[in-house]
């Protein structure tokens, strides 16, 4: 493996994030002991902040070791589209009138579900939101179905102050099939988009080989998590109706959020959709909530960590890739994601020559597979974290527990990828 100091670096760096996402509740402990430090403590026990942070640390370091403008080269060499999309798709997505769309589609189906195997509102609506919502990751992206994911959940679930094998037990299904979830198609799941133009992989190939597998397993994920925590779900309250919003305030919403998917990519027009989406909501006040910009903004920021720090561990995940058979490929590429981002990881693997279609087709099973195991394992995941946080014991969602959750719906992926 050939490396330049500044890759070695990075490396350890990136080591040491890894490692600090697994210890955020110590810098909790350690801001309750210290108070006169409390806000520092505080900060560095945000998961959301980890990676935002560790990448600052390596541009200092760059700008000592080599030199200010070499930092910043460095720095307007990364792309940070993916990032700003993520904020910018949430922004949209977690608005009133979204959410109430969303939420009345699934009300309509939950009814149907009821009636048909005579089985309380609870369970038909939590089964509804972990099965339907990922598969429209395949249609208005991932990022955008773990949003509406997350706060239909949170109404549901978390709001209701559940038991903590509820908890991680939903956002470990939930993220594993928001990751798999979006395989329908081939811009939808970032590891599958950054792999899509160079293998010229169409939403046509993309559902032939991945989408029943992915369907199946989400069908069992959801059903499975519901027969085992059916018991503890709450029905909703009846005593308050919801608002009824017009359908014209709607339809304006779900205008800006297609525009903010049909141009992800082109960085300056969503976000001057974006722009003009806050504009409208704040010339036009009712039948709105309050915007996620401060959740948004730190989403972007964790992701735009784990670009900086990414784009430099390609010296010896590359070779490492490239040293395995298709086989070893799906289950070194679901470990891998444990510890790096999987769209990365695709990336690279894309950059590899040579390749047979078995190994493309294990290097993506295997990283949309590992994708919930951890919160930097998909892009998506620090959205349902920066959602759902504050419901979690010390507002804090622990790594190993939300690994040990995700272990049962990664291996039925496993199982659905590699059987069927």
């Amino acid at each position: 493996m050939n490396f330049t100091p500044t890759e070695l670096v990075a490396s350890i760096i990136f080591a040491i994030a890894v490692l600090h996402t697994f210890c955020t509740g110590y810098f909790e402990m350690l801001a309750s002991k210290s108070p006169k430090h409390a806000g520092l403590w505080h900060l560095l026990g945000e998961v959301e902040v980890v990676f935002g942070f560790w990448a600052a640390i390596l541009v200092i370091y760059m700008s000592f070791n080599e030199s200010l403008d070499a930092a910043k080269s460095f720095l307007d060499r990364r792309n940070f589209t993916e990032p700003l999309f993520v904020f910018a798709i949430m922004i949209v997505a977690a608005s009133k009138p979204v959410l109430y769309f969303a939420t009345q589609i699934l009300h309509h189906l939950g009814k149907g579900l009821q009636t048909l195997l005579r089985i309380r509102s609870a369970p038909a609506l939590y089964f509804l939101t972990l099965a339907v919502t990922p598969l429209l990751g395949s249609i208005i992206t991932e990022p955008a179905a773990m949003t509406l994911a997350a706060f239909l959940l949170r109404d549901l679930v978390y709001k209701n102050k559940p038991s903590v094998t509820l908890m991680f037990g939903t956002i470990g299904v939930l993220f594993v099939n928001i990751s798999i979830g979006g395989t329908l198609t081939n811009f939808a799941a970032p590891p599958v988009l950054m792999v899509a133009k160079t293998w010229d992989w169409s939403s046509a190939f993309m559902f032939a080989n991945f989408g029943i597998e992915s369907s199946i397993a989400i069908f069992i994920n959801s059903l499975g998590v519901t027969l085992l925590f059916h018991r503890q779900l709450l029905d909703p309250q009846d005593s308050s109706k919801p608002e009824n919003i017009p359908f014209t305030v709607v339809f304006v919403h779900l205008l800006f959020l297609l525009g903010i998917v049909v141009f992800a990519h082109d960085m300056i027009i969503f976000l001057w959709l974006l722009l003009f989406f806050i504009g409208y909501t704040t010339a036009y006040p009712k039948h709105q909530s309050p915007l996620i910009l401060k959740e948004a903004l730190l989403v972007g920021f964790f992701l735009g960590g784990l670009v900086v720090l990414g784009s430099l561990q390609g010296w010896w995940l590359q070779p490492t890739l490239q040293s395995m058979s298709p086989t070893a490929v799906f289950y070194g590429s679901l470990a891998l994601t444990a510890i790096t981002d999987n769209a990365a990881l695709t990336y690279l693997g894309s950059l590899v020559t040579g390749t047979s279609p078995e190994f493309k087709l294990a290097l993506v099973g295997g990283a949309v597979a590992g994708g919930g195991l951890t919160v930097i394992a998909n892009a998506p995941n620090p959205a349902g974290i920066a959602i759902l946080r504050d419901y979690f014991p010390n507002a804090k969602v622990s790594a190993l527990y939300l690994l040990i959750a995700a272990i049962p719906p990664t291996l039925v992926a496993i199982l659905a990828f590699r059987l069927l």
